[in-house]
């Protein structure tokens, strides 16, 4: 996919790129050139881990070590 830089240096990215990398309006982009090559990253302030943090649960209400334990069949 080709954009047009600018007058004022900006660029139009690709509406099938921002769904993809879920980019929305105040996204804030890292950019870096490496060799010739710009290279761009989203950065994303929150852990992706945390969002899921506490939302499962071991079936019948075991503990970690109580389930391993079963599973393993120790």
């Amino acid at each position: 996919m080709n954009a047009i830089l600018s007058e004022k240096g900006q660029v139009t990215i690709p509406k099938a790129i921002r769904d993809d990398l879920g980019l929305t309006p105040g996204a804030v982009l890292d950019f870096q050139e490496d060799h010739g090559v710009i290279i761009v990253r989203k950065i994303v302030n929150e852990n992706p881990i945390s969002a899921w943090r506490g939302r499962g649960s071991l079936p019948g209400r075991l503990g970690v070590m109580d389930y391993l334990t079963a599973t393993r069949g120790e």
